[in-house]
């Protein structure tokens, strides 16, 4: 039988295993505070897989800043002024703080899984802290900071969504969500070249590198799960998309780095088949 109890915000430093110490840093709210509570996190840390845990706060601990607005209230800026260039930064940036928070939530949430489940996704919250440290420290550089501009609370929306379905979120999250990402990363990065923005584009590069890693380690933990399940993982995914209202997907694709994520040619075509 599995033991439920809760762990107070900003525990980090008295939790005992790496699945309390992922939901204390869920929770703390500064994002210093936050990265400094992944980084902690040690490798050797007990797992406890089969404990429920609970969270005695609301999630995920936020800064007071930036404003969360609408997708529709986040303005496009232009690429050719340096204010433009920094907004998109903080968008990414704002990504890369709700993927940090994702990692944290399926360790911490979803009990149960195998001890290499819960240590994969420590990783992932350990380089998405670090694509954030990369894009603040850019933002700086250009006279910014994260909280500078609204953004939108689209990412953490499906996480909530599919906070008890384990299936859903990684079918939804990392496999949709975070692998649009892929298909994105190329175009974003082209027009921060083309703006004479060097440094900025090299971040996304390092970035797209790291994501393809992730949605790979989204991908194999979804086919494990239709495998315990005796499910086809194409058919699973159509039922969980529209049973959780999952956006359509648009090109284009970037199917060199799909298929570097793990996705078949069976996926990849269902993806880019056209519309009935």
């Amino acid at each position: 039988m599995h033991s439920r109890f809760s762990v107070p915000a900003g525990a980090g430093g008295q939790a005992t295993c790496l699945r309390e110490r992922a939901l204390a840093a869920l929770a703390a709210g500064p994002w210093p505070d936050k990265l400094a509570a992944v980084r902690a996190i040690a490798d050797d840390a007990r797992v406890d897989a089969a404990r429920e845990l609970a969270a005695a706060a609301p999630l995920p601990g936020r800064p007071a800043r930036p404003e969360l607005v609408s997708p529709a209230q986040v303005k496009q800026r232009s690429m050719a002024t340096v204010e433009g260039r920094a907004a998109l930064l903080h968008a990414l940036a704002h990504i890369e703080f709700n993927a940090v928070n994702l990692a944290l939530d399926i360790v911490w949430r979803f009990s149960g899984m195998p001890e290499a489940f819960y240590r994969d996704w420590l990783r992932v919250a350990r380089e998405e802290a670090h694509h954030f440290d990369l894009l603040n420290r850019r933002l700086a550089a250009l006279g910014y900071a994260y909280g500078d501009f609204p953004a939108h609370n689209g990412l953490w929306e499906m996480a909530e969504k599919t906070r008890g379905d384990l299936l859903a979120r990684l079918a939804l999250v990392p496999r949709t969500l975070e692998a649009r990402g892929l298909d994105a990363s190329p175009l974003i990065r082209d027009k921060l070249a083309g703006a004479g923005d060097a440094e900025s584009a090299a971040i996304l590069d390092i970035i797209l590198r790291d994501e393809i890693g992730h949605v790979a380690i989204g991908n194999r933990w979804y086919r494990h799960l239709c495998a315990q399940a005796g499910a086809d993982p194409v058919a699973c995914y159509a039922e969980l998309a529209q049973r959780y209202g999952a956006p359509r997907l648009r090109g284009p694709f970037n199917l060199e780095a799909r298929r570097a994520a793990g996705f078949d040619e069976a996926e990849l075509a269902a993806l880019t088949a056209p519309a009935a």
